[in-house]
C-alpha cells in the first residue's frame, strides 16, 4: 500500500470503535511512524485502553497487554531464564515486552524498579536477562496509561522514565455531539465484535522509513534548538527540554508533516507538536 493509503486505513479502523479524538489518533500515527512510545494520561472511562486497543488491532503486529500492579515483577516485563527440568539447559521465557505493541496499562501502579524494567527496552529495543541480550521484534512500541485523577497506591514516573515517551497526550472528555453517538452505539449493541487489521508489520516499517526521507531543513532545526532552548532558561519551566527532547521534537514534527502528506517540515508542525 501507499502511504497515505496506509495512514488513511489505520485512521478509519480505529474511528470505527473511537466516537471522535481525531487529534488524538493522528499523535498515535505519529508516534507509529516515527518508532516513538506514547503515554495516555485521562480519568477512568475516557477510552484509553480502547484506542490503543484499536490501534494493535489495525494493525497486524504481535500486541501484549500487561495489567501493572504492585505486585509485577521486573521479570513479568522482560522475561527470566528457567532450566528446564528434563534436559537441564537453560530456557529463556520471554516476558511481556518480547512483542511488537506493548499496552503497559495504569503504569504507575507499580514499583520503580518494575518501571525501570522498559528503560531499556524503550530506548535501545532490546532487553538484558542474566547477562545475555535480546533484540525485540520490529516495529516496537510501548503505549502507557496512567490515571492522573488517583494518587493512593501509586507510584510517580520518573524523568528518565518519561523523557523517553516520544509524547505525553489525554484523551479528555467527548463533546455533546460525540457523546450521544457513543450512546448510540452502545444502544444499538456497543462495539463492533472484532476489528480487523488493515496494515501489517511491513507496512509499519514502511511509514517509518518514509519518515526518514522527510526532509527537516536547517532554519526548522535552528528552530527547534531555539525553542528547546528557552525552556532551560526561564524560571517558569521546572526541568528544560533534554537533547532526546529536542530529537523527539525534531521527529515528531517530521511525523505531522507525513501525515499532512508533505515531504517537508514547516513551522505549524513544529508549533502544534510543542504544545
Amino acid at each position: 500500500m501507499e502511504i497515505s493509503e496506509i495512514i488513511s486505513a489505520i485512521r478509519a479502523n480505529i474511528s470505527s470503535v473511537i466516537v471522535g479524538k481525531a487529534e488524538t489518533v493522528d499523535l498515535l500515527l505519529i508516534c507509529l511512524a516515527a518508532g516513538g512510545h506514547v503515554l495516555i494520561e485521562d480519568v477512568p472511562g475516557t477510552g484509553k485502553t480502547t484506542m490503543v486497543s484499536a490501534l494493535a488491532a489495525s494493525v497486524d503486529c504481535s500486541f501484549k497487554r500487561l495489567q501493572f500492579t504492585p505486585d509485577v515483577l521486573p521479570s513479568d516485563v522482560t522475561g527470566f531464564t528457567m532450566i528446564h527440568p528434563v534436559t537441564g539447559e537453560d530456557r529463556f521465557i520471554p516476558g511481556a515486552v518480547m512483542c511488537n505493541i506493548l499496552l503497559a496499562d495504569e503504569l504507575n501502579r507499580t514499583s520503580p524498579k518494575t518501571q525501570s524494567a522498559l528503560l531499556q527496552a524503550m530506548q535501545e529495543r532490546a532487553v538484558t536477562v542474566d547477562g545475555v541480550t535480546r533484540e525485540l521484534p520490529e516495529p516496537f512500541m510501548v503505549c502507557a496509561t496512567q490515571n492522573p485523577a488517583e494518587q493512593a497506591g501509586t507510584y510517580p514516573l520518573p524523568e528518565s522514565q518519561l523523557d523517553r515517551f516520544l509524547m505525553r497526550v489525554g484523551m479528555g472528555y467527548p463533546n455533546r455531539r460525540d457523546e450521544a453517538e457513543i450512546l448510540e452505539r452502545s444502544r444499538k449493541g456497543g462495539l463492533p465484535e472484532a476489528v480487523r487489521p488493515v496494515a501489517g508489520a511491513a507496512d509499519v516499517l514502511a511509514l517509518q522509513k518514509a519518515l526518514g526521507a522527510v526532509t527537516c531543513s536547517e532554519p526548522i532545526a535552528e528552530y527547534i534548538v531555539e525553542l528547546v532552548q528557552s525552556t532551560r532558561k526561564t524560571d517558569d519551566v521546572a526541568l528544560g527540554v533534554s537533547p532526546r527532547g529536542a530529537i523527539a521534537l525534531m521527529r515528531a514534527s517530521m511525523g505531522r508533516a507525513l501525515l499532512q502528506s508533505r515531504g517537508y517540515v514547516i513551522p505549524d508542525d513544529v508549533q502544534v507538536m510543542v504544545r
